[in-house]
């Protein structure tokens, strides 16, 4: 049963402000009615169940504790409420509280923080069935289901997104996943599909970088014999991804701002300035904030990156996407070589032990290696790189018996990860029964919560 959508009431009388944070409710798909004074809002509160109401203390006309005095004293409680505060105001809001509203936030605030207050206090602000009806591509674990629900959404706006997190994340991937996600009619590697164009700007030196991005002219420099149509010319329309973007020079820095500020770019030996328009994409694995407080890295640069920020945690925070993971990378040697390979029980629970300081990189390359280097189709922590002595118990070759319960195993988790863990339609699309299907997860040890044990 889906549960009815909340709305939420916005008082706010700084236009700034204001626009800041509907546009952000809009991109977490919280519904948002907002009002620059505390009368249209009480009329609007009387009229209309809210099932949240975010207000500034100081308002033009009526003050928000008036407003929320007026609400006391109506026939309905009030909702769920939050108060905006400046240093100031704070005894003003601790009365408040007193009153019975909620919680109150003080400026300058982080809008994440606001947002988990706001999900703390009205959890049907926040719509989970786009969440449930994706298919996982980033990972299983909620923080990633999360992440790919906000990445979804961003693909019908052309806002500038900052990824961060550590190398081997999978920035890039999450990139590209809202690129396509955007264009959702047009099938991958199609004629018709918008073009995506990735550039490692730790990967050249400042005067290559500037022909690469902006492109060059015929005989701009020696060696450039043909005319060069740079990145953000190739991406045009589409969405252009610029990875290690904390290891551009500040004279990079100052020509990457002025193209994303007037949207048009100059070749390298050229005259005239030619218009684009991309979706522009960062990423770097470096604090940008403490590069800008170190006076690294450009602050004007920062906020136009920043619009929305992105942070990917590395796989040993989560550990249900390990195996997930592994499981994929099976299948894709699979379909590329024909040749099939299973963890042994035993070798998921190594494969959990490890820190993977490279990540997702780091866990494909030793699936990979694994893959290419033994002949068996079962493989165990030693063929995954275990030189622990704990693990030279395990059998290579289980008898026929292990062998089939292994197969099915397998097969089980494999749905079962497919289908998000939902055990009503794993057991339909496997054509048995919810009971049956319990059972054979007790009996095999399959976990949600990414543990596993033997059998």
């Amino acid at each position: 049963m889906k549960t009815k959508r909340g709305r939420l009431c916005l008082v706010e009388d700084d236009p700034i402000m204001g626009e800041s944070l509907t546009q952000r409710f809009s991109l977490e798909g919280v519904e948002c009615d907002w009002f620059k004074d505390g009368k249209n809002a009480l009329n609007a509160l009387i009229k209309h169940k809210y099932s949240a109401l975010l207000s500034d203390i100081r308002l033009p006309d009526i003050s928000g504790e008036e407003l929320f005095a007026s609400l006391l004293e109506g026939d309905a409680p009030p909702p769920a409420t939050i108060f905006i505060t400046g240093f100031g105001s704070i005894d003003q809001a601790v009365n408040l509280l007193k009153l019975g509203a909620r919680d109150y936030i003080t400026k300058p605030f982080d809008l994440d923080e606001l947002l988990d207050k706001l999900h703390d206090l009205s959890p049907s602000l926040f719509s989970s069935s786009e969440k449930d009806g994706l298919e996982p591509v980033l990972g299983i674990s909620p923080v990633m289901r999360s992440i790919q629900e906000m990445l979804a959404r961003l693909s019908d706006h052309k806002t500038s997104t900052l990824i961060t997190g550590e190398s081997g994340v999978g920035k890039e991937y999450a990139a590209y996943y809202m690129h396509c996600k955007g264009n959702p009619e047009r099938p991958e590697n199609s004629k018709d599909m918008k073009p995506f164009v990735a550039i490692n700007c730790a990967a050249l030196s400042e005067s290559l970088l500037e022909a690469e991005l902006f492109g060059h002219e015929k005989g701009a420099f020696t060696g450039a014999t043909r005319t060069h149509h740079g990145v953000f010319e190739q991406a045009n329309g589409g969405t252009l991804f610029l990875d290690e973007i904390g290891e551009m020079t500040s004279v990079m820095q100052a020509k990457l701002l002025r193209v994303i500020q007037d949207q048009k770019v100059q070749r390298v030996g050229g005259e005239k300035s030619i218009q684009v328009g991309v979706r522009l994409v960062c990423a770097t694995n470096r604090d940008l904030k403490a590069m800008v407080a170190r006076g690294e890295f450009r602050e004007d640069l920062f906020y136009r990156l920043n619009v929305i920020h992105v942070h990917m945690p590395p796989l040993r925070e989560r550990k249900e996407d390990i195996i997930w993971f592994a499981h994929k990378f099976l299948q894709e040697f699979y379909e590329q070589h024909k040749k099939q390979h299973f963890l042994l029980p035993n070798c998921e629970k190594y494969l959990l032990q490890q820190n993977w300081p490279g990540n997702i990189r780091e866990l494909r390359h030793a699936i990979e290696r694994a893959c290419v280097l033994n002949y068996n189709e079962m493989l165990g922590p030693a063929e995954l790189g275990s030189t622990n002595s704990e693990n030279a118990d395990i059998k290579d070759e289980p008898d026929l018996k292990a062998f089939l319960s292994l197969c099915e195993r397998e097969h089980l988790l494999s749905h079962l990860l497919e289908n998000g863990w939902q055990v009503s339609k794993t057991a339909s699309i496997l054509g048995i029964s919810r009971k049956n299907l319990w059972e054979k997860m007790r009996k095999y040890g399959l976990h949600e919560n990414g543990e596993v044990s033997t059998f």
